[in-house]
């Protein structure tokens, strides 16, 4: 925010030692993100910003002793409907992981209500202590091979560019539209750059013509990397590549290699989508950080990458650095190559503290009846859920990669009864199921998915990236759709089925993507629901729920399922099962 003439007033006769500053840190060793090394001085503040550094008085100050102190954490891109809690108690989480602004893009709530939903992020974002800013969904829907709940055109998404924390438009995942000129991706395009040159992309499994398509149109970021050639690629043309080790796509131990002093101010942090329970325990940025460092990344470059490259990759020009008239975001970290965080301050005011946030007062807009009315199901029957599978007994099918978010074209035998498809425990070959939700359209598409390790029972949920459609799977059918109708009761959430009861469930009526509840209780459901996952599946090294969200997301190779049928992301076409 602009400061008035008074504010400015007062912040240069702090600088100058004419008046005492309202807080003042000393003789903190205060982490250097230009020059890359830490030096001992008093860091002091006014107004919510850092007026001067050096030897410094105030109406109240603090003894840093000695500790680290950086600038607070950004997030490069997250959806925070991914932690399944709103923007109101996702601060209260990521918080105390010195995390103190987001990039977000709210596109999964926009699938589903279109500008109501990015309306909702807004307004329940407003006047949080953490900074969340927002990117404007570019594709909604995500491709016109799926059917989502709403369509959001350039007109559409204008209005939103007035809003003082939309920076820009978001991920751009309809590679074709771009490369084809598509009227209305164009128009989204050009709407945008006559507001802000900030546009993410999306370049999942692309050549280096699809990256120069991009760079050409003004993308400018990638946060789909999964190798090191991808990522010096991007980094050759241009791109800022965002590293990413969120919950589904743990990407940066490989990336992390890449990286060196020569190209490093190209390179940022993101979590993309992390669940709750893993943003609770192990953490946000400050993860991705902390395990760059045990990677042998330097701790100074590994926090400049999450601070200060993401606020210049993204015009936040007083964020992500501890210097004049940048804001006093700031984090006292009691060990350097831990990241141990003893403190945060937020615009110069302690938000928390050993791991707990402090003094929140947090009152923010809820939902509205609108926003928890989105699960509208066809009435269904075990008929419905059947795969024929012709004379050969051979099939297409979705082959998983454990923590990534890519998934492997199978050709498998799979076992048969009167000619359908029936799941093996044995081969682990499960029946998906993707349902339309939105408009009870009827459509159903089926398809085969290998390695989710369910040895009994069902799953289901309306979590189902990016149109979030409902989307299930199982070992038999009568569990399916038991978990299907439970979901159309919760009106939407996550449900475990076994025995033809439902044995464990969140509800997550905004949306079908976002509990109504605080981050504790979430959390606690979350638990929950993983203590019957376990008894439902043979292993745990991956998240589940996570990984089958992103089997419907038809711009990830190599196969997906929408509600459409099974989806060749190599040809962008679908394909019969068998």
């Amino acid at each position: 925010m602009k400061p008035t003439k008074e504010q400015l007033k007062k912040r240069i006769a702090v600088a100058s030692h004419k008046e005492l500053a309202d807080l003042v840190i000393k003789n903190g060793k205060i982490i250097d993100v230009f020059n890359l090394d830490a030096f001992i001085s008093d860091i002091a503040i006014v107004d919510g910003v850092i007026a001067g550094i050096g030897k410094y008085n105030g109406h109240k100050e603090i003894d840093a002793k000695g500790r680290y102190i950086a600038p607070g954490f950004i997030d490069g891109h997250v959806h925070i409907e991914s932690s399944m809690v709103t923007p109101s108690e996702f601060s209260k989480v990521v918080l105390p992981h010195g995390i103190t602004s987001v990039i977000t893009d709210p596109h999964e709530i926009a699938n589903v209500l279109g500008s109501d939903g990015i309306s909702f992020m807004l307004d329940n974002s407003e006047d949080l202590k953490l900074d969340v800013n927002v990117m404007l969904p570019s594709c909604v829907p995500a491709t016109p091979f799926e059917n989502a709940g709403a369509k959001l055109m350039a007109k559409d998404l204008e209005p939103f560019f007035s809003h003082q924390r939309v920076l820009g438009l978001a991920e751009v995942m309809d590679y074709p539209a771009v490369m084809n000129n598509d009227d209305h991706m164009l128009d989204k395009l050009i709407t945008t750059s006559q507001y802000t040159d900030k546009i993410d992309g999306h370049a999942a499994g692309l050549n280096t013509d699809g990256i120069n398509v991009y760079c050409a149109a003004g993308i400018r970021t990638d946060h789909e990397c999964v190798t090191k050639e991808e990522a010096k690629e991007r980094l050759r043309r241009g791109m800022y590549v965002l590293i990413r080790q969120g919950s589904a796509a743990k990407n940066l131990p490989e990336l992390i290699k890449v990286v060196n002093e020569r190209n490093s101010r190209r390179c940022l942090f993101c979590t993309d989508d992390k669940h709750l329970d893993e943003l609770i325990s192990e953490g946000s940025i400050d993860h991705n950080i902390r395990l760059a460092i045990n990677l042998g990344l330097d701790p100074l470059i590994a926090i400049q990458m999450g601070s200060l490259n993401v606020a210049e990759c993204f015009g936040l020009t007083t964020k992500g650095a501890i210097a004049p008239g940048f804001d006093a975001d700031l984090i006292i970290l009691e060990d350097l190559e831990a990241l141990k965080i003893e403190k945060v301050y937020k615009s110069g005011q302690l938000v928390a503290e050993n791991g707990q946030v402090v003094h929140d007062t947090t009152n923010a807009q809820g939902p509205s009846k609108t926003l928890t009315n989105s699960v509208n199901l066809p009435d269904m029957t075990i008929q419905d859920l059947q795969i024929p599978i012709k004379n050969n007994q051979k099939a297409n099918v979705i082959g998983i990669i454990p923590n990534q978010i890519i998934t492997k074209k199978l050709i498998e035998e799979v076992d048969t009864m009167d000619g359908n498809f029936v799941p093996s425990i044995e081969k682990d070959l499960l029946k998906l199921v993707v349902i339309e939700r939105h408009k009870k359209t009827g459509n159903i598409g089926l398809g085969i998915v290998k390695g989710l390790k369910l040895i009994k029972g069902a799953i289901a949920s309306t979590v189902a990236h990016d149109s979030h459609n409902l989307v299930a799977t199982g070992t038999n059918d009568r569990d399916i759709l038991v978990a299907i109708n439970a979901i159309q009761k919760m009106n939407g959430g996550l449900v475990i089925v076994e025995n033809e009861k439902v044995v464990s469930s969140i509800s997550l009526p905004i949306a079908g993507l976002i509990s109504t509840k605080d981050y504790i209780t979430v959390n606690q459901e979350l638990h929950e629901l993983h203590d019957a996952l376990n008894k439902v599946r043979s292993s745990d090294e991956f998240n589940l729920f996570l990984t089958l969200s992103f089997l419907c997301l038809p711009v990830i190779p190599e196969l997906k399922l929408t509600d459409l049928g099974l989806f060749d992301v190599n040809t962008f076409e679908h394909i019969d099962v068998s």
